[in-house]
């Protein structure tokens, strides 16, 4: 539910970079209605649309990749090769913690694509390739894109010190490497992808969650609607575009309300997959009677353990007001149960 507006959030505030004229909120709302059209007109206008989008990503992507290694072999590094991935001066396994707390924010979204399970025609098994996969590519583009961009960062101690509130580090640093155009173009290009590419599907994955979860009634049913003809959750749709419009403008007048936003998602996502370690030692080992040990019951353990130390190294802010949404959660399904109306799941596809 947060996802899309930490989506839109970023990208206004990209936008509002080198277009200062206009504010950040009226980015946002714009961003907000072209994509609520969208999806509204059918997942086949969204996925033409993302492949385009996708395409246009991977272009510039390539030519900050380029401008930066021409920049590196200027000797324009700020850094030593390793530093990136290694310091010594700096390293603490709080740091760590806290760091991949953080990082995880790059990653969400593969798990998005089995929310989009009901609109597959293929063989079932793609997803989880399809999964696997999409996991695989960001590892590598994320890794090498923060690789150069961590070796041209200027005043990289005051960055570290002060943090960074305006979002603009990237863009400073692409201004560093290959002068204003690059700085523009990658602005650009963020904004695009987060507030149009990345926000145009997160909505549509979370407006079908929303929808699946009304359907088996763990949320209420007139999230369940589809619209007759565009054959999309109309109603949970429009649920996801009002969320994002109010928390995204709301944080859009806070001093630091991308990190804030972005440690409520990502502290989110720990507890869910918390919950998702949990869930697959009760299904396989206590339901199913599994004797794969590793698979079912260590691996699990283990996942657990460092999601573990993760939470507890987030901000404590974050901390407290994810609480509260997990009770909020607990107290809705709660209520479910007491007035009638419990879930019922799917039978399970063997």
């Amino acid at each position: 539910m947060l996802v899309p507006s930490l989506l839109y959030l970023v990208a206004s505030t990209a936008m509002n970079s080198f277009v200062p004229a206009v504010p950040v909120w009226a980015w946002l709302v714009a961003f907000v209605l072209l994509n609520t059209v969208v999806n509204y007109l059918g997942i086949q206008m969204t996925a033409r649309i993302t492949r385009i989008m996708l395409v246009a990503e991977l272009a510039v992507l390539a030519i900050f990749l380029v401008v930066g290694g021409v920049a590196l072999a200027q000797g324009k590094a700020q850094a030593g090769a390793l530093t990136p991935l290694f310091d010594s001066s700096s390293f603490t396994w709080t740091v760590v913690f806290a760091a991949a707390s953080v990082a995880v924010l790059s990653f969400l979204g593969f798990d998005g694509i089995s929310t989009l399970a009901e609109e597959n025609r293929e063989d079932a098994r793609r997803l989880g390739r399809s999964m696997v996969a999409a996991l695989g590519v960001a590892a590598v583009l994320f890794v090498v894109q923060t690789w150069v961009a961590a070796l041209l960062t200027p005043n990289r101690e005051q960055l570290i010190a002060e943090g960074d509130l305006t979002g603009n580090a990237f863009y400073d640093t692409a201004a560093f490497a290959g002068g204003p155009w690059l700085s523009v173009l990658t602005a650009v290009a963020t904004a695009i992808a987060w507030g149009f590419a990345n926000s145009l599907v997160a909505q549509a994955a979370t407006s079908r969650l929303l929808f699946a979860m009304a359907r088996d009634r763990q949320l209420p049913a007139f999230l369940a609607k589809v619209h007759p003809k565009h054959r999309v959750p109309v109603n949970a749709t429009f649920a996801v575009a009002a969320v994002s419009v109010t928390l995204g403008v709301f944080m859009s007048l806070r001093d630091n309300g991308i990190g804030e936003l972005a440690s409520l998602v990502n502290f989110g996502a720990m507890s869910a997959f918390l919950m998702l370690h949990v869930a697959v030692v009760v299904h396989y080992m206590i339901k199913k009677r599994s004797r794969n040990i590793w698979a079912h019951l260590v691996a699990p353990a283990i996942g657990f353990a460092v999601l573990v130390a993760v939470v507890i190294n987030q901000n404590v802010a974050a901390q407290w007001v994810g609480g509260v949404w997990l009770a909020i959660g607990l107290v809705v399904i709660g209520v479910s149960y007491v007035v009638g109306r419990r879930p019922e799941l799917p039978t399970e596809v063997k």
